[in-house]
């Protein structure tokens, strides 16, 4: 699990009476790996490894940094943070909306969850966040049934509505709110608000945010008890270009730190630029469990551009059976099944001038859609019917 601390260092000496919280094991005091800036019942210190036998609290001190991170170590037989959907599958009714889902969500780099409108994203959500019981199958978050978490923020950090919030309500309130049922302070809540920008609107009403505002609000509440494993549905939707690019580098920063990252987007232009593994489904089915590059070579076939102002030559030279080549240009070649090697000997050894040969692979978005094309419920008219 990784933590998020102050920007400014804040000094924050714990206290304690741990005398009812001993552990079975033999641990002595050590540094709060995740502090709220509340005295935390012993209960709570216990589970947070901030107390031992050798009772009270002899005035930790630590200070927080706020955009930097750090990770828990794994105890030696210690489950590390993960996700692991094992044949997993929900019906309502005769509706299959997932069918007998297998996959495995990795710590430390930020995985992409993708699939057309209906093809089951939110309701696997929903089952990984045990807000929908499956009909067969099941989910583990680092090791165990969410439900059984006795620390549930500090295990899964969630976005999946960024609007569940009372719109009479400040954004400040509402986290103060929520923080309150896990032991969560204040120090804790306006770390996070800094965190996503809104330091200036804390205090202002929900109901008066913008989508983008709202889904600052969303990412703070997924952050606010320091998880482990952070899972968020369409986390980019309504953010400016700035917010943007702040939560890839969030996402990226929490994997990098060993952090759990699995989010959704219909973004494929976004998704490339932050995702390093994918999950895509299909009407439930699972299509494919790759890294973004081994997807795209897999669905897409990829090009060797080659320009030559002896183009329509060069065409000639490396026509033969199996070889597709499309002029994109007077001299502007897309060449098929030869390889780069292969033309720039062919070219040589004519003596044809060659200024450009560079393989170009389809996009994500490219790739997205040859893979799910079987897969889409919900077809648009095209634009003759206008």
């Amino acid at each position: 699990m990784s933590v998020l601390a102050a920007e400014s260092p804040v000094n924050l000496t714990l206290g304690i009476d741990a005398r009812r919280a001993h552990p079975t094991e033999g641990w002595s005091c050590i540094v709060p790996s995740a502090t709220s800036g509340v005295l935390p019942t012993p209960q709570v210190a216990h589970r947070r490894g901030q107390v031992g036998p050798r009772g009270r609290f002899a005035a930790l001190t630590a200070a927080f940094t706020l955009h930097s991170f750090r990770k828990k170590a794994t105890r030696e037989g210690e489950q590390p943070d993960m996700i692991e959907v094992e044949n997993l599958s929900k019906r309502y009714g005769d509706k299959v909306a997932v069918d007998g889902l297998t996959f495995t969500v990795s710590p430390g780099v930020v995985t992409g969850f993708l699939g057309p409108n209906g093809a089951g994203k939110s309701t696997t959500l929903r089952m990984i966040a045990a807000l929908d019981v499956p009909t067969s199958g099941r989910v583990r978050v680092n090791g165990r049934d969410y439900r059984s978490s006795p620390a549930p923020m500090a295990e899964l950090g969630l976005l999946l509505e960024a609007k569940a919030v009372h719109p009479g309500r400040s954004a400040r309130d509402h986290l103060l709110a929520i923080g309150q049922t896990a032991g969560i302070g204040k120090a804790r809540v306006d770390q996070v608000i800094e965190l996503v920008g809104l330091g200036d609107v804390a205090r202002k009403r929900v109901g008066g945010f913008s989508l983008g505002m709202g889904q600052r609000v969303g990412i703070a509440v997924a952050l606010l008890g320091r998880p482990g494993t952070v899972v968020m549905d369409e986390p980019v939707n309504g953010l400016d270009p700035e917010g943007v690019r702040w939560i890839r580098a969030l996402l990226r920063a929490l994997a990098d730190e060993g952090c759990t990252v699995f989010y959704s987007s219909h973004l494929m232009s976004e998704m490339a630029q932050t995702a390093t593994n994918l999950i895509v489904i299909g009407r439930g089915r699972l299509i494919a469990d790759s890294t973004v590059e081994q997807f795209i070579a897999k669905t897409t076939a990829a090009s060797v551009v080659v320009r030559s102002p002896e183009a329509p030559r060069l065409r000639g030279l490396l026509g033969r059976p199996g070889v597709r080549i499309v002029s994109d240009g007077p001299d502007l070649l897309r060449v098929d099944g030869v390889t780069p090697e292969e033309i720039g000997t062919i070219a040589s050894l004519a003596g044809v001038p060659v200024f450009d040969l560079r393989v170009e692979r389809a996009s994500l978005e490219e790739a997205f859609m040859q893979a799910t094309q079987d897969s889409v419920e919900y077809k648009a008219a095209g634009s003759e019917s206008l």
